[in-house]
């Protein structure tokens, strides 16, 4: 255009954009609306490179030595759990074939340490309660002698327990289980029968013992010399509706005299 015309040339076209083709401020770019033009694509990762993955866990971590131990380790402890469950079955199940020709192995398996004291499929529930007494001969202060009565040394037990938010499992135990072991290893005229006769008297004497100095008997000062010890076997009374009688009165096993032992 000309300067006659009164207009300036602004370098817009008649299509609204600046020269160059840059749309003109304002404007609308004509292939924004064209609807003859193809969509421009996305932009898009190279085909070469690769996406992004989870961190590994687990064995999946580990290299290839280290998932071969852990494999070992897992199926090792998986099998020494299976054969410790087959032989705590033997050992609790009825009499059969395969716990008599494995009696042995299952008997070495077991014992000491997962001793078990029930039986599987048929329990024999405690038909009496057992009560282990005490009474002592002994030395005073001023060298008399005396003789104390019976003490109820379950019974003291039983008290110590009561109450207790977590009570101890040794003092629950440990006078049952030493007239246990002392009634199963003497005959009924108190004979030690095999090698742990003796060992099993001497251990219920010194536990008789202590209790009884714990409880004072023959006062401040008193030696005990002596100590006797018996059993109190009371029958727990049967259910209603089974229609059993209770069986007699309660009965005593009464041992010898015998030292004293701390």
């Amino acid at each position: 255009m000309s300067a006659d015309d009164g207009t300036a040339d602004d370098g817009i076209g008649d299509d609204g954009t600046e020269a160059g083709g840059t749309p003109a401020a304002g404007g609308q770019d004509p292939r924004a609306t064209d609807p003859t033009r193809a969509p421009e694509p996305d932009a898009a990762p190279a085909p070469d490179t690769p996406l992004p993955s989870a961190p590994a866990t687990g064995l999946a971590a580990l290299s290839l030595p280290f998932r071969v131990v852990g494999a070992l380790a897992l199926a090792a402890v998986l099998v020494l759990t299976g054969l410790h469950l087959s032989f705590l079955f033997l050992h609790v199940a009825p009499a059969n074939t395969v716990s008599t020709r494995q009696a042995k192995a299952v008997n070495a398996w077991i014992y000491p340490e997962f001793e078990q004291n029930w039986k599987l499929f048929a329990p024999n529930p405690i038909q009496q309660n057992t009560t282990v007494q005490a009474r002592a001969t002994g030395l005073h202060a001023d060298g008399t002698s005396f003789l104390t009565g019976w003490y109820d040394l379950s019974a003291r037990d039983g008290a110590a327990l009561h109450g207790e938010p977590l009570p101890s499992h040794t003092r629950q135990n440990v006078l049952r289980r030493a007239w246990d072991l002392y009634a199963s290893s003497h005959d009924d005229d108190g004979r030690p029968v095999g090698t742990r006769g003796e060992l099993s008297a001497a251990y219920l004497t010194r536990l008789a013992t202590q209790r009884l100095e714990r409880a004072g008997a023959g006062g401040p000062g008193a030696e005990l010399t002596r100590i006797r010890v018996r059993a109190r076997f009371t029958p727990v009374p049967p259910p209603p509706w089974s229609g059993e009688k209770l069986a007699g009165r309660p009965a005593y096993r009464t041992l010898d005299w015998a030292e004293a032992h701390r």
